[in-house]
């Protein structure tokens, strides 16, 4: 079962080890926002490995900063973005600079879950 939440700034869907998060168009995701996907965690991740989803689809800002506290988040193994626009590649290449765990970009939500599997199957 998909269990979904609709904030103000994003959309996401929690999974059995995974989540994929849409933020909103024309959004700022700063660090605070966090606070929000930390509730999220605590409540379907609990003592359990996870990898966070970005699908990209809309246009919005982020502050990098926000890497610093999302990678402070234990059970958070690895966080994908999936987008083919060549502008989000070059956004998750500065992205990258300020996560210290595993950080991918897929041009297909297909590819993400793969990378998914193949990330929680080394915490198993």
């Amino acid at each position: 079962m998909i269990i979904s939440y609709d904030s103000k700034f994003s959309y996401i869907e929690i999974y059995d080890n995974y989540l994929i998060a849409v933020m909103k168009e024309g959004i700022t995701i700063l660090p605070e926002h966090n606070d929000s996907l930390v509730k999220i965690v605590e409540k379907h991740f609990k003592n359990k490995y996870f990898v966070y989803i970005t699908h990209r689809i809309n246009s919005y800002t982020i502050n990098p900063i926000i890497y610093f506290e999302t990678a402070k988040i234990k059970n958070l193994v690895g966080f994908s973005v999936v987008s083919n626009d060549p502008k989000q590649k070059m956004q998750t290449k500065i992205e990258k600079v300020f996560y210290n765990k595993e950080f991918m970009q897929f041009e297909t939500m297909e590819d993400a879950l793969e990378w998914k599997d193949m990330i929680l199957k080394r915490y198993k």
